[in-house]
């Protein structure tokens, strides 16, 4: 099992970077999501919290070998959920592999809260696991420096 962190600065209000969120993609710096589609979104009437589920559809960047090892395809699928609250002005954001899952897992977590009224701090933590144990340092190298990579150029 491997963890990453990582967390920067947005110069922009809070409300702006949330609805950056829902602009996300498609995204000509994320070329490799190539479908989202909204699962289910709710409001929660006492609270007003919004919940979004989305299955964003992805062409894989593994290395091909262990795509055809594996015996996957080059199209892999996340679960993404997200929840906002305009009352306390948190986002969170998790997601999770649901392609080629049984073989490694990322789960990943994204908070955006504001420090001022022109700033937002954007947190963004990942669990990495590989299932068997032969590939673990393999594949858990890659994803790290995979989901490192792909966290600069998506926000």
């Amino acid at each position: 099992m491997h963890f990453s962190s990582q967390s920067f600065k947005y110069d922009h209000p809070w409300s702006h970077v949330v609805i950056g969120i829902w602009h996300k993609y498609p995204n000509p710096h994320c070329t490799h999501v190539v479908t989202v589609d909204v699962i289910d979104r709710s409001v929660d009437p006492d609270t007003g919290i919004i919940r979004t589920e989305r299955v964003l559809g992805c062409k894989q960047k593994a290395p091909t070998w262990i795509v055809k090892l594996f015996g996957g395809s080059e199209d892999a699928y996340v679960r993404e959920i997200s929840f906002v609250d305009p009352a306390t002005q948190g986002a969170t954001i998790t997601s999770v592999n649901l392609s080629l899952s049984q073989f490694a897992t990322c789960y990943e977590r994204i908070q955006y809260s504001p420090t001022s009224s022109h700033q937002t701090m954007f947190t963004q933590t990942a669990e990495i696991q590989a299932r068997m144990a032969m590939w673990r340092t393999m594949t858990d190298n890659w994803r790290v420096g995979s989901f490192r990579g792909s966290s600069k150029t998506q926000n």
